[in-house]
């Protein structure tokens, strides 16, 4: 099948999740021998960022993990039907211009013989409902939604059953425990600050508890404005900059445990949808703490993959719990791996997409026979 993939950018994940979880699924659809081809636009914001910030080595490590893996660029003259031409399945993710979204959909009603879907993994169908309503979808086959609080909205938005409910997933090929066990101390987290999203919920359910468990915290991502960079110092926490996805491995397997702190679109609004960290840091086979969050799908064994607590006094005892208790940590560990590998890779991702093909290709292909 030759699938063609319009992204906001595969070479950059500056701020810009979605590349963690497309990579890997994209990767392994290439090694099931399908034909994959990567479109981003030219001047993409993650990637001019990350450029400015790292130069060329920035895209270096996703160069070295995903060798497999290219992207074509293309500007604003770019032909749509050129760009798909041969394909089977096209899908767009949200964070591409609105006149592309369109023009594919025109394509499709047009005739065009691939299966076209919209893939969406933001708040903003609830955040900022007239931009994502301003998309024109009208010729789209169906919508991926990463979680079914967001596949509901789509329902209601009259999608009915042509809306798929298809979750973030870790890549373990490369998310995986270290080879060989090291020293580890302290706590990783990994993210970025989140534009006032959660700023009281890390200082909350990571920040203090870290302190008063006497943890050592290390902080990595973007976006972190200089009040929130005193903030962490103020805690005592070593704040230290952008990290290519590619190299959270070797990171997580250098420190005792991590911390998820979800947005708060994710906890009130949307509730029940994990962040691709939470995927990830179980892969890596590192014990995972989690600020409160509804698991409303049961995606995960809540107290047996992972520790969730209600408060922040609660995640400074679980915190001291975990560092002086080896046998909790190796448990949190075997069976957050056990959860990931039996329902939440990428493989498994690329399995269910290619059934929702086929489900929204049988009527077309009875109403031929």
């Amino acid at each position: 099948m030759r699938i063609v993939y319009f992204t906001h950018s595969l070479a950059s994940c500056w701020n810009h999740g979605n590349a963690h979880f497309l990579r890997g699924v994209l990767s392994d659809l290439i090694a099931h021998d399908h034909d994959v081809r990567v479109f981003e636009p030219e001047g993409a914001w993650s990637l001019d960022n990350l450029t400015r910030d790292h130069g060329e080595q920035g895209t270096a490590a996703y160069r070295k993990l995903y060798p497999e893996l290219s992207s074509t660029t293309y500007d604003a003259n770019a032909d749509p039907s050129e760009m798909t031409d041969g394909a089977d399945l096209v899908i767009v993710h949200e964070w591409n211009e609105h006149k592309l979204v369109a023009d594919l959909g025109r394509l499709r009603a047009q005739g065009a013989r691939f299966t076209l879907l919209f893939h969406d993994t933001h708040h903003r169908a609830v955040s900022e409902p007239e931009q994502m309503k301003a998309y024109d979808l009208g010729g789209y086959d169906g919508v991926l939604a990463f979680g079914e609080t967001l596949s509901e909205v789509y329902r209601k938005w009259g999608w009915g059953d042509r809306v798929f409910t298809w979750h973030e997933a870790a890549d373990i090929r490369r998310f995986r425990p270290p080879l060989q066990e090291g020293a580890r101390e302290g706590l990783a987290w990994i993210g970025n600050w989140g534009d006032g999203e959660r700023s009281q919920e890390i200082v909350d359910y990571l920040l203090t508890p870290a302190r008063d468990a006497g943890l050592p915290l290390d902080i990595y991502g973007v976006r972190y404005p200089d009040e929130a960079k005193a903030t962490l110092q103020t805690f005592g926490a070593r704040y230290h900059g952008w990290i290519a996805n590619a190299a959270a491995p070797e990171t997580f397997a250098r420190h005792l445990a991590t911390v998820h702190v979800p947005r708060r679109f994710y906890t009130q609004v949307l509730p029940g949808i994990p962040t691709i960290r939470v995927f990830e840091a179980l892969a890596c086979g590192i014990p995972l703490l989690s600020a409160p969050w509804e698991d409303s799908e049961n995606l995960f064994r809540v107290g047996t993959d992972f520790l969730m607590v209600r408060s922040g006094a609660e995640m400074t005892d679980a915190l001291r719990q975990l560092k002086n208790d080896p046998d909790l940590r190796a448990s949190l560990v075997r069976h957050g791996l056990e959860t990931i590998r039996a329902r939440h890779t990428t493989a498994h991702r690329a399995e269910e997409l290619l059934t929702i093909v086929e489900r929204l290709r049988a009527p077309a292909l009875r109403s031929v026979a």
